[in-house]
């Protein structure tokens, strides 16, 4: 082999080839190199005692790389006695057998009889003159007869790929692809797009380092580099600190079988594993490589993410400033009224003997709704300022008041319930019993954010050192790297979850802190009047909203199928919370407790994974799914009819029955409750229908389909509870009118861009890539990334309609506020 030695002309080495040639016997025996001329075709025979060499000969130019491409073919289809090529150059030796063999599932064969490689190209050389190269072709077979061959090689014209400009061309399994591209002097990152016009067949492309030997079969193309498999589309973000030599080679590989993107095997190959493949398998491509965003971009993006939300912050404190001077005013004009705007007592009504200290929380009179004689007070404790944080009450002592144990079942089925039927339990055992929500959610949220985040990282790492693109799920066309982190974007846009959530928790520990203060002057519009200030709720929420946004961010740090929980499980825990905290406001004594509904949250989640694992192709699951669903929504719509006091035990169906007999059939009465009546037929035909529809089409999202219930359940009962608030001829002040707005608003504007699919990890990922779009806004956030900036200002202003929604009842006695 000629590896070394002082450097010849080209004159010379072609002088020498030619003498070389003409000492040899014309077709004789190899042994002898015949020379070789580009573009030429040869044609000959080889047995075992006879085989070929070809020599070819060329210069390169300085600092230009020059690639060769060898085409050959064999008429022979004997597997037994192949036709080996093997193709020696200065600094490597590249071989090969015709027919080529590959492999696919379950050890099917595909043979091709015509095979074309790109050479690696010698390394460009900085001495001043012309460089001579030398390739030998052997060609030969171990078959006792004769085989032929056609030779071609030729020299490639565009084997350098330029800057926005495309570049088409045709590949096949057994002709795979790849060129080379050097990095501009002004450009630091470039994305490689690649596109085809057919699905199939299955591609690869693969971004790797001017490295001898080139991996380009399907085989070894995973062996080094950067790779993504490909249908129609594919986009690769290469940075220049990647490569140290500045460029890089991308290469181009046709798969023989499609499962790996999605198709399945041709039927005909099952009874014809030898069959000859040759041009049944190629597909036309187009490359185009464009210079990425600069660092400025990145720059941008992070004051627009970080202004954006932080101008909330402003605008909270001028509301909060307008409310000051608003107060003072009132106050030096002495005609400060008890509702002073936010939902916070303010009156300067003494503690008058009708009122005496350590009345109780919701207590009424004689105009109560309760018959006309004054409900006992419960059992009395510390004084009302006293409200500290400590926990020596457990739960096992909110109900041990023997009075409200006695009657509370008779005030529960009053045909009209009034607020202060329902708040007739300590004010301060009922609000520790709230907190519990935020204490527990802050344990459930440390331990489910470490693991998590330590898996993200390991994918993130794994994604990095073996190079597979096809792990993670990103919107490549729009993916940004910054450190070992394949797309910022995707996780910075998810701080407008952490700065609103904690936003949120501000406001509401203001509105705290002044409930409190009110609390120490024993004020009577705290004791007697408005909706009973429990925040444990509220504070849940905003913990809840900023996990949100960690663990979305954690998620598509690598979005596939195995951590798709993260970026939901939150958000079935925000929708639960605000439905419970919806029914807390006017039913404070009988709302579920913190332990029973993080339990039913689990529950959900359960079911979640279990419906992605099982949800696409079992059609037991979905029965056993849509049975749990209408059960549970039977189960939820008789605890809330009658108020608890229906009893979920094995006994429920025999009570059940006597119900429906005594009611609908042996007489047909009105329902007592006729309100409440009507919202849960509603809710329960809505609860039916995708329980059917989910029976019916299964679809393949099970999580967006558990998530779309929890939102029509909530939306469906705060429509109820707006509803039945103007009804009660109860106004809404300007401050949740505009919440309301600006959540319809914001609302519908985000799921615009959640429906716009950019990806998904329910198909494989070359089909994935198929969905992806360019970026819309700043050229560095896409759909998604609008859609976690409007969801956050969304959910922020859905909690600000809880928390204002009922700031009008503040100068209302509870025992004229109703219960719905």
């Amino acid at each position: 082999m000629a590896s070394g030695g002082a450097p010849v002309s080209g004159a010379l080495l072609c002088a020498l080839l030619w003498a070389v040639a003409a000492a040899a016997a014309d077709d004789g025996p190899g042994g002898s190199p015949l020379p070789g001329t580009f573009g030429r075709v040869y044609r000959g025979t080889v047995n075992i005692n006879a085989e070929r060499v070809y020599a070819f000969a060329y210069s390169s130019e300085p600092g230009q790389v020059d690639a060769v491409r060898v085409y050959v073919n064999s008429s022979s289809e004997n597997l037994q006695y192949p036709v080996l090529f093997v193709v020696r150059q200065q600094k490597g030796v590249l071989s090969w057998q015709v027919p080529l063999i590959f492999r696919g599932l379950y050890q099917r064969t595909y043979n091709y009889q015509e095979v074309s490689r790109t050479l690696c190209p010698s390394e460009p050389t900085p001495e001043m003159g012309p460089s001579d190269q030398i390739i030998f072709v052997d060609v030969a077979s171990m078959a006792p007869f004769n085989i032929g061959y056609e030779l071609l090689v030729t020299r490639l014209k565009n084997f350098q790929l330029e800057t926005n400009k495309a570049f088409n061309f045709t590949a096949s399994p057994s002709q795979p692809q790849y060129f080379l591209y050097k990095f501009p002097q002004d450009v630091d990152s470039v994305i490689i797009k690649v596109v085809s016009d057919a699905v199939y067949p299955c591609s690869v492309v693969s971004v790797q380092d001017i490295v001898c030997p080139v991996y380009d079969l399907d085989h070894n193309v995973e062996f080094n580099g950067v790779y993504q498999s490909m249908t129609k589309q594919a986009a690769i973000t290469v940075q220049r600190k990647d490569f140290p030599g500045e460029q890089f080679f991308v290469v181009f590989v046709i798969k023989p079988e499609d499962y790996a993107c999605g198709g399945s095997v041709p039927s005909s190959i099952h009874g014809n594993v030898n069959r000859t493949w040759n041009l049944q398998r190629t597909k036309n491509l187009q490359v185009t490589i464009v210079p990425s965003i600069k660092k400025s971009v990145y720059v941008q993006a992070m004051f627009f993410s970080f202004l954006s939300f932080l101008s909330f912050y402003l605008g909270s404190v001028v509301v909060a400033f307008v409310h000051y001077i608003r107060v003072r005013r009132k106050a030096s004009a002495g005609r400060l009224s008890p509702e002073d705007g936010s939902g916070i007592m303010a009156s300067s009504h003494p503690i008058t003997a009708s009122t005496p200290e350590g009345s109780s929380y919701g207590a009424i009179d004689e105009s109560s709704s309760s018959g006309g004689h004054q409900l006992s007070s419960p059992e009395r404790g510390p004084p009302a300022g006293s409200d500290t944080d400590s926990s020596v009450e457990e739960e096992s002592d909110f109900d041990t008041m023997p009075e409200i144990e006695s009657d509370k079942n008779v005030i529960r089925t009053k045909v009209f319930l009034y607020l202060s039927d329902l708040s007739r339990k300590d004010r301060r055992i009922v609000s520790k019993k709230y907190k519990i929500y935020f204490w527990n959610i802050i344990t459930i949220a440390v331990f489910y954010a470490l693991p998590v985040i330590q898996l993200v990282i390991t994918y993130q790492t794994v994604v990095n050192v073996t190079g597979n693109q096809d792990i993670c799920y990103y919107n490549f066309l729009c993916a940004h790297p910054l450190g070992v982190l394949s797309a910022f974007n995707n996780i910075l846009s998810n701080v407008g979850h952490m700065l609103l959530g904690f936003l949120f928790l501000l406001i509401v520990l203001r509105r705290d802190i002044l409930h409190r203060r009110a609390m120490e002057i024993k004020d009577v519009y705290t004791l007697d009047y408005g909706i009973p200030k429990h925040f444990g709720l509220f504070y849940a929420m905003g913990i809840a909203l900023m996990m949100e946004g960690v663990l979305s961010a954690c998620y598509h740090v690598c979005p596939n199928y195995s951590n798709f929980q993260f970026d939901t499980s939150f958000m079935y825990m925000i929708a639960g919370l605000c439905m419970l905290k919806l029914y807390q406001t006017r039913h404070p004594d009988i709302n579920a407790s913190a332990y029973s509904a993080y339990a039913s949250f689990a529950v959900v989640i359960c079911l979640a994974v279990l419906g992605v694992v099982f949800g696409k192709n079992d059609m037991w699951f979905w029965i056993i799914f849509s049975m749990i669903h209408v059960l549970a929504s039977l189960a939820l719509s008789t605890q809330i009819y009658y108020m608890g006091r229906f009893k979920i035990d094995l006994g429920i169906f025999r009570r059940a029955a006597m119900v429906l007999y005594t009611d609908c059939i042996q007489q047909c009465s009105r329902p007592m409750y006729m309100d409440r009546m009507v919202l849960l037929i509603v809710g329960n035909l809505v609860n039916w229908s995708f329980a059917i529809f989910g029976l019916l089409y299964r679809p393949r999202d099970f999580a967006s389909y558990i998530l779309g219930i929890f939102i029509c359940n909530l939306l469906l009962y705060l429509a109820f509870y707006i509803i039945m608030k103007l009804r009660s001829s109860e106004k809404l002040l300007p401050i949740p009118m505009f919440c309301i707005m600006a959540t319809a608003v914001v609302w519908a504007a985000a799921l615009y861009f959640f429906f716009q699919n950019l990806s998904s990890w329910e198909e494989t990922p070359a089909e994935s890539r198929e969905k992806n779009r360019p970026c819309i806004l700043l050229g560095f956030f896409d759909d998604h990334d609008v859609w976690h900036f409007l969801s956050a200002a969304a959910l922020f202003f859905s909690f600000l309609v809880l928390l204002t929604l009922d700031d009008d009842l503040d100068v209302v006695r509870r025992d004229k506020i109703p219960v719905f």
